[in-house]
């Protein structure tokens, strides 16, 4: 049973010479938002998944970087709670919300482009000056 599981879990690096990191998953509709966390995290719940991963799910929104509410200075912890206003306006208001190239993320998140209504949540967040580009790596700081 070992060698089975292991050899499922590589399956895409050993076909696709690419991480299960890597793998992009494809779309889902969101059939309800449950929570939001701050301006780049929140969990849902996706009608026609099992359970187990369908259910309270969370997602991290790709490429984007919003300040933390536990940030390090009180101009962090402000920008952290307009950005989550915002991110909380729009997935409330929302008709339709998209999860695109869905992949999986640190702490086993699903990280994907976040579609409201058809825009992008990533490019909201960033035109409003509440989030800034981040695709990996080392985060810079919101204090300075």
């Amino acid at each position: 049973m070992k060698k089975y599981t292991l050899i499922v879990a590589l399956f895409p690096a050993i076909v696709f010479g690419k991480s299960i990191k890597d793998t992009d998953f494809g779309h889902a509709v969101v059939s309800k938002v449950t929570s939001i966390y701050d301006g780049d995290t929140f969990r849902v719940n996706i009608k026609g998944w099992p359970k187990i991963i369908g259910e309270r799910v969370s997602i991290r929104v790709k490429g984007v970087d919003t300040p933390e509410l536990k940030g390090q200075c009180e101009k962090e912890k402000q920008l952290a709670r307009k950005a989550k206003q915002h991110t909380v306006s729009l997935l409330r208001s929302a008709k339709k919300i998209e999860l695109r190239n869905i992949q999986r993320g640190k702490y086993f998140r699903i990280l994907a482009n976040v579609y409201v209504d058809g825009k992008s949540l990533t490019n909201s967040l960033i035109k409003a000056k509440l989030a800034r580009p981040y695709h990996g790596g080392t985060r810079k700081g919101w204090c300075s």
